[in-house]
């Protein structure tokens, strides 16, 4: 990917290297042109690529393609000069910052099997960690390493930390610190009946921080749910399988454009269009919040998925947990605005549930 002056005085254009086949048929690498042009309907000026992604600078616009393709042939991946070598970001991390020396790994027992295959717990130079072992044919070698750069750059404590992969034997793996009491909906049904307010309320804070760090960087989740967050050995919850799942869903729903997404946590223009945003993010952290409420309960239980787009459609939405104070049901609701712009975003999210301490 490069960005240059386009052929008219104040216009630049994106331009991707791709191996993708053209439209034309054309099966060796090619060169895609994008040009950056700018809102007529904001007040501001707003930058945009081929989908109305709106930024109000173009480096927070790169940075956003960088995860997300949104219209364009393939997502905005490493810098590209002709002639030279572009120089490394001092973001970037190098292969033997997150490369992991399989001689340093031990493997324990299984502990979980998710949609990345088997987790198993291991060591690695003298901590406990938690070892993803990727299915088989899930992704490419080439995708698994760049969407683990990306997730060892995302650093917070509500998110849980990728401390390097292992790709030089099969099945390739992914070494994460250890979340000793597994995932949030086995957790909740665990202990259900025996949770006071402070703590449910508590989950809900712990991963709207996580996912509020995640909406400050441009970065979409895309599998929001209680199973994908996991509790540590003192109660902390945090945000598990950001940026994987574009290449791992393997339990979702397909859509008429062939992607896969999981409907019972999911928008209605992610389910008609396909279009994630962190807006539809807060749609399914809406959810998540109902599934805390209700501890480990499984949303629509066992209605089809086609019938729960229906009624979603209709404008029905789950009903109010019992264990649910009116304030955060509000909030679940608010989560569950049609328009993507009418829901709050998880800076404001943030605010309204801490703030509800208060009351």
């Amino acid at each position: 990917m490069s960005l240059r002056d386009s052929r008219h005085a104040g216009v630049y254009t994106v331009s991707v290297f791709t191996k993708a086949p053209g439209s034309n048929g054309q099966k060796n690498p090619w060169v895609k042109h994008y040009q950056i042009r700018e809102s007529e309907t904001e007040e501001t000026s707003k930058f945009y690529l081929a989908e109305k992604y709106l930024f109000s600078t173009i480096p927070e616009l790169i940075q956003y393609h960088r995860h997300n393709a949104a219209g364009m042939i393939m997502r905005l991946t490493h810098p590209f000069s002709q002639g030279r070598e572009s120089s490394q970001s001092p973001t970037e991390l190098s292969e033997d910052q997150w490369k992991v020396d399989p001689a340093e790994l031990t493997l324990g027992e299984e502990v979980a099997s998710g949609q990345f295959g088997l987790v198993l717990q291991g060591r690695w130079r003298e901590r406990r960690v938690a070892v993803k072992m990727v299915r088989e044919g899930a992704m490419s070698e080439e995708d698994f390493k760049e969407e683990a750069r990306v997730m060892m750059m995302r650093s917070h404590c509500k998110l849980v930390q990728l401390y390097g992969v292992c790709t030089q034997h099969s099945p390739m793996c992914l070494v994460f610190e250890l979340m000793e009491q597994g995932c949030l909906s086995d957790y909740l049904r665990a202990r259900r009946g025996r949770m006071s307010q402070d703590t449910l309320r508590g989950m809900c804070l712990d991963i709207s921080e996580g996912m509020a760090y995640l909406e400050s960087n441009n970065f979409i989740h895309r599998d929001l749910t209680a199973r994908n967050c996991l509790v540590s050995y003192n109660n902390v919850v945090k945000v598990s399988d950001f940026g994987m799942t574009r290449f791992v869903l393997d339990d979702q729903d397909t859509s008429s454009q062939g992607s896969k997404f999981p409907s019972k946590w999911s928008s209605p223009e992610v389910i008609k269009y396909c279009k994630f945003s962190s807006k539809s993010d807060v749609w399914s952290f809406g959810v998540f919040m109902w599934e805390v409420y209700t501890e480990g309960r499984l949303p629509y239980e066992n209605r089809p998925n086609g019938e729960v787009v229906d009624a979603l459609n209709a404008g029905l939405r789950l009903l109010k947990p019992r264990q649910a104070p009116e304030a955060v049901h509000l909030l679940m609701e608010w989560c569950w605005k049609v328009k993507p712009d009418d829901r709050p975003s998880f800076a404001l999210l943030l605010h309204e549930l801490a703030s509800l301490s208060d009351l």
